[in-house]
């Protein structure tokens, strides 16, 4: 019988912090995955990460936990959430209703619609207006398209872009620039990108995994080929991840 990744998840200690509890669970839930995958560059790359697979109640749960846990930790203030269509709206609903079970933050969230709706309220924004400063919320940066368009919108509503947060940062180098894809909108935007795990955090994992240690040659020489310069923001390494109710920051 398959083991449940939410109801039976990996042991969790306080040596284990939260981005490697995160792998984990990803690793149960068939999330990330090892192989030989198409990059959106073009690239064969021997991991995938295909947040889609968080498709049950539970996993979005647990998921919403871990983004919201990162951005408690991060101390970085912010008064709401955006999630761009179509991953960042479920994203963004489990991560506020997370905030509130274990924080005890009532965040209000906005997301848009890809096509403008010409009936009823009408208009591609939906949920609390956009106000205050405001954290993008999304599964992973590619080109940066969404997070753009976001950051627009946000500003033409006045408010103002607090930070990004995804689930993974490949920490891989663009194809017309040195720098990441998240690295690229830190620069261009001004604002942290929060990530609950990054690719270092893959690499720490797998060499403490015998079950998984076959896979580290292979990542480490694709990162040693389209590896990108780390960045200097990163949440507090050392916390944990409890995964029932979370009391604190």
């Amino acid at each position: 019988m398959a083991q449940d990744p939410v109801s039976n998840p990996n042991p969790i200690t306080p040596q284990i912090t939260l981005s490697h509890a995160f792998l984990r669970f990803a690793l149960a839930a068939q999330v990330l995955r090892f192989g030989s995958f198409q990059t959106k560059a073009g690239r064969t790359t021997p991991y995938f990460f295909n947040a889609g697979q968080f498709n049950s109640g539970a996993l979005l749960a647990q998921l919403g936990a871990f983004y919201a846990d990162t951005l408690v930790n991060a101390n970085l203030p912010f008064d709401m959430l955006f999630g761009p269509a179509y991953k960042g709206i479920p994203l963004a609903t489990a991560t506020v209703i997370a905030l509130a079970q274990r924080h005890h933050r009532d965040i209000p969230m906005a997301y848009n619609r890809k096509e403008a709706k010409d009936h009823g309220e009408g208009g591609t924004l939906i949920g609390a207006p956009l106000q205050g400063r405001v954290v993008v919320i999304d599964d992973v940066i590619s080109a940066g398209t969404s997070v753009h368009e976001s950051a627009a919108w946000i500003q033409r509503s006045g408010a103002q872009l607090a930070g990004v947060i995804i689930a993974l940062d490949r920490q891989e180098r663009g194809s017309q620039s040195p720098e990441s894809a998240a690295g690229e909108v830190e620069n261009r935007l001004g604002v942290p990108v929060l990530a609950i795990a990054r690719l270092e955090d893959l690499l720490q994992l797998l060499a403490q995994t015998p079950d998984h240690a076959q896979h580290l040659p292979a990542i480490l020489a694709y990162r040693e080929q389209y590896g990108a310069p780390t960045r200097g923001f990163a949440p507090d390494p050392t916390r944990g991840f409890a995964p029932g109710p979370h009391r604190g920051g």
